[in-house]
């Protein structure tokens, strides 16, 4: 006769361990990474302003008006500029063009770089000598340099930009792709698969891929913050957008010759800049341990 205690389980039965699924250990995560929480909340408010900034926005960020440099004032929270442009009407425009920037050049350097990590590490020879030297080459030039030179050739406009922004990132995922192909190659679950005939193609996208996820989403979470400061150094160097967009950066440009008279030109636009990046890097450390949880926990 088994001993038991009231509302207790069986003494001789083993207790059943049940392993907290991903949104769990996520919640658990972000619930006790302050830092994270107060990122995803900063970086909601901007994302709002991205999305819908010509709707909240309280003036025209374009429109000029007789009352330049102004300080900040209930009319003006932000403060003007030298042309009597509402401060906050441009930063909450310009966060649209920056946050669109910085993830469509992650998302598009992400596809490219990974796509040769993959190809790299795991067909090898001299296909992986080629890709590598040119991974090598770029990442001998800081990526600030390298877009500013792409952008000098091609020329002014988003779409340069985000060319040159994009490419300038490769090196960063193929170097980080390929050494999880590396090592994710020689498990037994891809000979087993060679074994029975799977292709190639199949193996890289359906069996190594998947499991090489953690790195590259935590290395494109840093890219974003990093494409965010290139795009804004580049606007603020005048080889971003055109000048009829306000962008954080150019908005930084135009205050560089009142700053001394009008200190809110270049504290605000600096400021979500900073907040942006920020946010950014907090929520990219939390998934960082997430997903060295999920490692020690599987």
């Amino acid at each position: 006769m088994t001993a038991t205690l009231p509302g207790d389980a069986p003494l001789d039965e083993p207790i059943a361990l049940q392993r907290p699924t991903r949104r769990q250990r996520l919640r658990a995560v972000l619930g006790a990474d302050r830092k994270a929480q107060v990122g995803l909340a900063v970086l909601a408010v901007f994302a709002v302003a991205g999305i819908f900034g010509a709707l909240i926005a309280p003036y025209d960020p374009n429109a000029m008006a007789f009352d330049m440099l102004t300080a900040p004032s209930w009319a003006h929270p932000l403060g003007t500029d030298d042309l009597g442009r509402d401060l906050l009407s441009r930063i909450i425009v310009g966060t649209q063009v920056s946050l669109f920037v910085g993830v469509s050049t992650v998302g598009i350097a992400l596809v490219v770089g990974v796509t040769l990590g993959l190809l790299a590490g795991y067909l090898g020879g001299w296909l992986d000598d080629i890709i590598m030297r040119y991974v090598d080459l770029q990442w001998a030039f800081p990526n600030i340099i390298i877009a500013v030179y792409l952008v000098a050739v091609f020329g002014n406009g988003l779409t340069n930009v985000i060319a040159a922004v994009s490419l300038a990132f490769v090196d960063d995922f193929a170097r980080v792709s390929r050494s999880m192909v590396l090592s994710i190659r020689e498990e037994q679950y891809v000979a087993a698969a060679r074994t029975v005939g799977v292709s190639d193609f199949r193996i890289m996208w359906r069996h190594i891929l998947p499991n090489a996820t953690a790195p590259i989403i935590v290395q494109a979470t840093v890219s974003v913050s990093y494409a965010i400061l290139a795009e804004a150094s580049l606007s603020f160097l005048g080889l971003g957008v055109e000048s009829s967009t306000p962008t954080w950066g150019l908005i930084l440009s135009d205050a560089r010759s009142f700053v001394s008279r009008a200190w809110w030109l270049g504290i605000f636009p600096g400021l979500a800049i900073m907040l942006t990046v920020l946010s950014i890097n907090f929520i990219g450390d939390a998934l960082r341990d997430y997903f060295d949880v999920r490692e020690t926990a599987g």
